[in-house]
């Protein structure tokens, strides 16, 4: 991986945040096993420094990700072991004991989209678009999606986004309860990371106290996380999957 792929940046303009950017726009910020690795990195430094108060994730320019690298994918079915290299990120970022915000301008898929429901809050460009193709791709939800979508949204909205695979303009995605303000695609940067730096000026114990409150015990979303690990991982080995993998390589 290029040491350049994850980028981990503390702002001078915005003391005590912490910035994860994807940065691999000539593949659409799609996640690789190394850039997951240094995304958990990133997260456990957020949590055990003191100084860190928030945590903003952004992407590049009209990506933030097309989701999980399809070759990393197509590898897994092919080896068929081991724990799929999300896992250990999306564990940390369930645990995570910071605010957290991201921003969001175009293409966030699969993961690029469940990413944001651990989030606290979450800038969209008006531009930006989430899906998650899990069964176009014989796969399944994941992230605890699964869980919190419904809770966020209803029923109807996490079937239509996690199931039927349908896309979400960033309005849509604002109405679901996944993005808590829509700008334009040049004001996403600048608005996330200054709500990022209104959470870090807060009275730390005070936030985390009121965070804990609103987003209660975390046991059910680990829980379902592990749930939905044993299936993906399942479906990740299956034929099915691995015919999917292949005909989107081929395109």
């Amino acid at each position: 991986m290029s040491d350049n792929h994850i980028l981990v940046e503390r702002p001078d303009a915005q003391p005590g945040v912490l910035v994860i950017r994807l940065n691999r726009p000539e593949k659409k910020n799609a996640i690789t096993t190394a850039m997951y690795a240094r995304m958990t990195e990133a997260l456990h430094e957020a949590d055990n420094d003191a100084e860190i108060r928030a945590v903003a994730f952004l992407g590049t320019d009209n990506c933030f990700s097309a989701g999980n690298d399809m070759a990393d994918f197509l590898t897994y079915a092919m080896g068929g072991g081991g724990r799929p290299s999300a896992a250990d990120f999306l564990q940390a970022l369930a645990t995570c004991d910071k605010p957290m915000v991201s921003g969001v301008d175009g293409l966030a898929i699969g993961i690029g989209t469940t990413i944001h429901l651990h989030c606290d809050m979450t800038i969209a460009s008006d531009r930006s678009l989430f899906r998650t193709p899990f069964v176009d791709l014989a796969l399944v939800p994941e992230a605890a999606s699964s869980l919190i979508a419904p809770r966020v949204m209803g029923h109807q909205r996490a079937f239509a986004l996690l199931a039927a695979g349908e896309s979400f303009s960033a309005e849509q995605a604002r109405e679901a309860g996944i993005v808590w303000k829509v700008v334009s695609p040049d004001a996403v940067e600048a608005e996330t990371l200054a709500l990022a730096a209104n959470l870090a000026a807060k009275p730390p114990h005070a936030m985390k106290i009121a965070r804990n409150l609103i987003r209660g015990n975390g046991d059910d979303v680990l829980a379902r996380m592990e749930e939905e690990l044993v299936h993906f991982t399942a479906q990740l080995r299956s034929a099915e999957a691995r015919a999917a993998f292949e005909a989107f390589m081929r395109r």
